[in-house]
């Protein structure tokens, strides 16, 4: 697009822009003349899809503010009024977390729904996700709609949609809200009432304090040990998000009495002033964790995103260090856990996990004859398959995850929880203490057992509509010309997931190996990255120190990943965003 249509779309976009402080923000744009600023921020509509919407704050369509939120949110208003009868009844959950301008758009949210004749059921307080998805399904809502940018940079938000069931929104849903939103009327001419009015109306239904002691009350029953601990010493941080006062809460009711917080990240700052990218997975995140940690000699380290969807855990190594589980070693620990651990079902038990995640999960189920399913990436699908096949068989879920450290223990929420699973977690720590083991000495017990699986995995950042560009030439290039081989290793299948491989069609591919390694990639749906996932099955010899063979099959991962990346990068991947 040249000069000129742009700057006839940004004026475009000004006249209908009902916030005076994007509308001073565009215009500075203008007066700069900065085009490719211009460019990008109407490269096209911020897309909305099973996630919702996800963006940098700023002025545009390309952009999250309160133009796209009201526009949205008057597509979404309108579709469930032409899909579920009583949603007028019902009403929809709307929570918030403590980013910048998440109380704005939470707000337009809540009284564009009440201006469609909508109940709104308000968070007074800030919430973690886990809690909107949990009202949701607890107040029989029609949907739920959460603020939140989870574990993306302060400039970012988002809105993330649940159905009536609880779970994330698939596919008709994404596509038929979109295309109401499509049909909206331009942002300044969308109505809304003020929150005055919609209360007036009973429109406005602020979320009561007894859903979160309900809350906290299903989560404590997911716990398998139940006991609790005065002597294991836990760390933990909220990362500055909204999950701090609940995992308080959860700890102190299950009897963890030597439970120590992050003070510098307790409580919620959407400007993160201690951590760039707030994501425990991101180098340097976990820094105050640590210090916080060695103060304290601390047993067991537990990390939420600032959302609280998310669960990292540190624990102790044969040296006394700690050391970061990945997502998997959790998921496994976890999966294992409450699969072998748990209380004695009537149904046949059932685990999800997805494709980019460890296939040890799987294996468990299988030899212990539980149900299982791997699905895409993206809880909404682990969710909606658990809810899928119990009303079609007679299984339970009792776990689901995947790697990027969401797991959903039972279902208290359909969707990851990393309140909840931090409580089972340390549950699972003080069953360990308590038979005289370390949690890193149970994770042994179930690789000496399944085997020993190492997995890695590199992401490549391109931001902008360029970058966007870039993911889909990288993309094409390994679909339409997959290598044969990966170093060492020779390629045995390529598993195309656009062409739907018993799944709906993904723009993933993997490239299954000899020796049942695995090396993944995907673009993100909710970052401008794309990412490769790797994986390696070792077993261990008879007697061999588990330590030994780690080291081994670590150095085969790298190789495997060195080797991957350079191949890549001959195809003319750039050589930045890593």
């Amino acid at each position: 697009m040249d000069a000129t249509g742009l700057k006839e779309k940004a004026e475009a976009w000004l006249a209908a822009d009902p916030d005076a402080a994007t509308v001073a923000e565009l215009r500075d744009v203008l007066a700069r003349g900065d085009l490719a600023d211009l460019a990008d921020r109407f490269a096209g509509d911020l897309e909305f899809g099973t996630a919702g919407l996800r963006g940098v704050l700023g002025a545009g369509p390309n952009r999250m503010n309160r133009a796209v939120v009201r526009r949205t949110t008057a597509g979404l208003a309108r579709y469930l009024k032409a899909t579920v009868p009583d949603v007028t009844t019902r009403g929809v959950v709307v929570g918030r977390d403590g980013r910048r301008l998440s109380a704005e758009l939470a707000e337009d949210t809540a009284c564009v729904f009440a201006a469609e004749g909508i109940p709104a059921h308000v968070f007074p307080m800030l919430a973690p996700t886990p809690l909107t998805a949990f009202a949701t399904l607890h107040l029989n809502a029609a949907a739920g709609v959460m603020v939140t940018a989870s574990h993306n940079p302060p400039e970012y938000n988002g809105y993330k949609v649940y159905w009536g069931n609880g779970a994330q929104i698939i596919p008709p849903h994404d596509k038929g809200i979109a295309s109401f939103i499509a049909k909206v009327e331009p942002a300044n001419q969308v109505e809304l009432l003020t929150p005055t009015e919609a209360y007036a109306r009973g429109l406005w239904r602020d979320v009561p304090d007894s859903l979160g002691d309900a809350y906290l009350d299903a989560i404590l029953k997911l716990r398998v040990h139940g006991r609790g601990s005065d002597s294991l010493r836990v760390v933990y941080t909220a990362m500055h998000g909204v999950g701090g006062a609940w995992m308080e809460r959860a700890m102190e009711r299950a009897g963890f009495s030597n439970f120590h917080v992050v003070a510098e990240q307790h409580r919620p700052d959407g400007s993160f002033p201690t951590v760039r990218f707030p994501n425990p997975e991101e180098p340097g995140a976990m820094d105050l964790s640590l210090a916080t940690a060695q103060r304290v000699d601390a047993d067991l380290v537990l990390a939420n995103d600032p959302d609280a969807d998310r669960l990292a855990v540190m624990v102790r190594d044969g040296t006394g260090k700690l050391r970061m589980l990945t997502g998997n070693e959790v998921g496994v620990l976890l999966g294992h856990y409450v699969l072998v651990q748990g209380p004695t079902r009537r149904s046949k038990p059932h685990l999800v996990a997805t494709i980019v995640s460890s296939t040890q999960l799987g294996d468990i189920a299988g030899e212990l004859g539980a149900a299982y399913d791997e699905v895409l990436t993206g809880f909404k699908w682990i969710a909606n398959r658990a809810i899928e096949r119990e009303k079609a068989e007679d299984t339970q879920f009792v776990f689901g995850y995947e790697e990027a450290l969401g797991y959903a223990v039972g279902t208290v929420t359909r969707d990851k929880d990393g309140i909840s699973a931090a409580l089972v977690f340390a549950d699972l720590a003080a069953w360990c203490e308590a038979r005289g083991k370390t949690v890193l000495g149970y994770l042994e017990e179930i690789q000496r057992r399944f085997g020993l699986y190492v997995s890695g995995q590199r992401n490549f950042t391109f931001p902008g509509a360029e970058g966007a560009q870039v993911i889909t030439r990288i993309m094409d290039g390994l679909r339409s010309a997959p290598p044969t081989r990966v170093g060492e290793l020779s390629v045995k299948n390529v598993r195309d997931y656009k062409k739907g491989e018993k799944l709906p069609p993904s723009n993933v591919l993997a490239f299954e190996l000899e020796g049942g390694g695995r090396v993944t990639a995907r673009p993100s749906g909710t970052e401008p990255k794309i990412k490769y996932y790797f994986e390696l099955k070792e077993t261990l010899g008879s007697g061999e120190p588990v330590e030994a063979a780690r080291a081994r099959a670590e150095a085969r991962l790298r190789k495997l990943i060195d080797a991957f990346i350079a191949l890549v990068r001959e195809r003319g991947q750039p050589e930045v965003g890593a």
